[in-house]
């Protein structure tokens, strides 16, 4: 799949996409681990990434082989999400805490938008 945008991250509920030079990566989905305690990641149906503890995030992208600038956007969506989720902020808030990490993480270039479907 391509996108006519080249650089993307697209949000939906508890789902995200990443576009990267006009190519579609995801989706990449969160939820509430078995115990209700911690959030798990899964990309494309399967698990990559888990919160271990109130300080670690585990995340392994590699064996998906994805570009190195998708696996880092993922990164860090993964942890805006699990951070504004554990602090009950809204998605405005949580939007605004991950442009402001893409932009120290010199990944400004990606534009994000709410969509129902990628």
């Amino acid at each position: 799949m391509s996108n006519s945008v080249a650089n993307e991250i697209i949000l939906n509920d508890d789902k995200f996409w990443i576009v990267s030079r006009r190519d579609l990566f995801g989706p990449f989905v969160y939820q509430w681990s078995g115990d209700l305690y911690g959030i798990e990641f899964t990309y494309q149906g399967q698990k990559f990434g888990e919160v271990c503890s109130d300080e670690e995030l585990y995340a392994d992208l590699k064996p998906f082989g994805l570009p190195i600038h998708v696996a880092r956007v993922a990164a860090l969506i993964a942890g805006a999400i699990v951070v504004s989720i554990r602090a009950g902020t809204s998605t405005d808030q949580r939007i605004s805490h991950l442009i402001s990490l893409l932009q120290q993480f010199e990944l400004g270039r990606f534009s994000i938008r709410e969509s129902n479907s990628p």
